[in-house]
């Protein structure tokens, strides 16, 4: 794979199971797989659904929603760089050190950077920062669990 590779939202909505309104990410603009390392891009809109009821009239993005943004650039990763991952389901097993230090607001262009990906069986952690204008909004040490996707 070439490195500081790209993906469309068509590419990232080829990876990942995650559909409106729940898809996160909106693109990645780099990709390093000799850095462990991937950047990807979320626009937020005053149209995201969560907006009407967090809160009225001074909307913030809910923190929760920030790390489910950082923990899918991780599976991007994953899934584009270990073709043995491809069609596995990451979950989210847990967080460590995780830092919210400023709100992110409708407007915002969220960057997020995850790298130093460490493989232990089906458990995988990353580091993963979030950024808006180069001020970090979120940090968090990301772990999740590959397990077999099920069908309905």
């Amino acid at each position: 794979m070439e490195e500081k590779r790209e993906l469309s939202l068509k590419e990232v909505m080829e990876l990942l199971p995650h559909r409106y309104p729940f898809l996160m990410i909106d693109r990645v603009v780099e990709l390093d797989p000799e850095r462990e390392y991937i950047k990807a891009i979320k626009q937020v809109s005053i149209n995201e659904p969560y907006f009407q009821g967090h809160f009225p009239g001074k909307p913030i993005m809910p923190g929760v929603l920030i790390i489910e943004a950082m923990a899918q650039t991780g599976a991007v990763y994953l899934k584009k760089v270990f073709p043995e991952c491809r069609e596995k389901l990451f979950v989210l097993a847990g967080l460590e050190n995780v830092r919210f230090k400023s709100p992110v607001y409708p407007g915002d262009t969220i960057v997020i950077e995850a790298e130093k990906f460490k493989r232990k069986g089906h458990i995988i952690r990353t580091m993963v920062t979030a950024k808006v204008e180069e001020r970090v909004v979120a940090q968090a040490e990301i772990i999740a669990a590959m397990i077999e996707a099920k069908d309905e």
